[in-house]
């Protein structure tokens, strides 16, 4: 009987361990990378700079460029062209 309960309660204790095991730092952060213990150097930081500013531009570059506003005229005309596509439709 006392063994049972030996054996119960290592196999209740290696139950909830492994919880505990999975979550291990293992070394990295919770993004993938490792984790770092020491601040980042001046080079490393003007690094990132460098590649942050240059993804912003990249990404500047592939936005359409704004349409102009139109003018009250062109509104105009294109008012008439789409009501004059509407009646020929019906016809």
């Amino acid at each position: 009987m006392r063994s049972m309960r030996l054996l119960t309660l290592c196999l209740a204790f290696a139950l909830s361990a492994t919880g505990a095991l999975a979550q291990g730092k293992g070394g990295r952060g919770h993004d993938g990378r490792a984790e770092r213990s020491q601040p980042m150097s001046q080079q490393e930081r003007q690094r990132m700079r460098d590649d942050m500013r240059d993804a912003y531009r990249e990404r500047g570059r592939e936005r359409p460029e704004r349409h102009r506003q139109m003018t009250r005229e062109e509104r105009d005309k294109l008012r008439e062209d789409v009501q004059d596509a509407n009646r020929q439709m019906r016809r």
